[in-house]
């Protein structure tokens, strides 16, 4: 019996697969919009249960629980679907870890919009529905992300909350939007004053969450642009999440010096970002990241930590480490 390894025979299912990828998305979003996967934990498990429960058609319910299965977001058993650890923390939503909210502004036109014709998008360079992408002055899409993307950002902000401790007495969160960052340390800190920065409407979003979270007297708010507003000064951290990867090195560089002098010494700028290995390609989440950039912003970019701790050195930081997190991201702590 031969045990020679056969070679690979070309297939052409990738491409059949990625062509029709959209349907991945659709059928995900189409689930959240039904509810499914809480009717789910809740026990409606088959096709007839879901179909009564959620008010659709059985024939719906099944090809929509099978494909599920086939991507990974159910389990079947017989003729009985169950959730997967996955999908039963993050998208039921009588769980805490609940995202589900992620896919108004993941899925959203004004997102996707960016992604219709990548052709032109590389032989610009950047993005083209409009010259600054989504950086545009007072975007309205920033208002969809920070009232979509708060309950994703939970579990780093937790661990922020954590690695900066007892140290952060006033904070500067550049780019609150949902505010959940600054929101997290202020539950976690008792003496921690919050400074959110980011645009007017996006700021009354962070307010409500401030309120909710019971911290609404230790968080003001600063409205405005992060490279044109006065920061002020004596910070003993600076939040910069998911916010330099929409630019290019020397724009990030002229926002770390300003991030610089308005801290104390000692202070540090902690930073939250997709961070990909120096080959560009792994991990496959945060190199994949870099085509959001492409095509979303006019120069921004996913940057390996090396980039990231030069742009830091170059701006005054004395030193940069990185913490890996549960995910596709990493927190990037930096001395002044």
């Amino acid at each position: 019996m031969s045990t020679t390894p056969q070679p690979h025979q070309p297939s052409p299912e990738l491409i059949f697969d990625t062509l029709n990828a959209y349907q991945r998305s659709a059928a995900l979003r189409g689930a959240i919009e039904l509810d499914l996967f809480t009717a789910i934990g809740e026990g409606a498990v088959t096709a007839r249960d879901l179909a009564g429960k959620l008010k659709v058609s059985e024939r719906g319910a099944r090809i929509l629980c099978d494909y599920l299965v086939v991507i990974g977001l159910l389990t079947k058993q017989g003729g009985r679907y169950g959730l997967t650890p996955d999908s039963a923390v993050f998208l039921d939503r009588r769980s805490p870890a609940c995202v589900g909210s992620a896919v108004t502004f993941l899925n959203s036109p004004m997102l996707t919009g960016y992604f219709r014709d990548i052709a032109a998008v590389v032989r610009k360079g950047g993005a083209v529905q409009s010259a600054e992408g989504t950086m545009a002055a007072d975007d309205p899409i920033w208002v969809e992300f920070a009232r979509a993307m708060g309950p994703m950002m939970v579990m780093p902000a937790e661990f922020i909350a954590d690695l900066v401790g007892a140290g952060s007495g006033k904070v500067l969160d550049i780019a609150a939007g949902h505010g959940v960052f600054g929101i997290s340390i202020a539950r976690r800190n008792p003496k921690a004053r919050i400074v959110a920065l980011d645009w007017p409407a996006v700021l009354e979003v962070a307010k409500e969450n401030a309120q909710q979270a019971g911290v609404a007297n230790r968080y003001e708010t600063l409205p405005g642009s992060a490279f044109d507003t006065d920061y002020g000064s004596g910070y003993d951290v600076v939040l910069l999440t998911n916010f330099l990867h929409h630019f290019d090195p020397p724009t990030c560089e002229k926002l770390l010096r300003k991030v610089h002098a308005a801290l104390n010494p000692g202070g540090a700028a902690v930073t939250l970002e997709f961070v990909p290995n120096e080959d560009r390609i792994s991990p496959p989440a945060a190199a994949a990241f870099s085509l959001m950039m492409l095509g979303s912003t006019a120069s921004g970019d996913a940057y390996t930590f090396s980039e990231l701790d030069r742009m830091f050195r170059n701006a005054g930081f004395s030193s940069s480490q990185a913490h890996a997190l549960p995910g596709p991201e990493k927190v990037i702590v930096s001395q002044k």
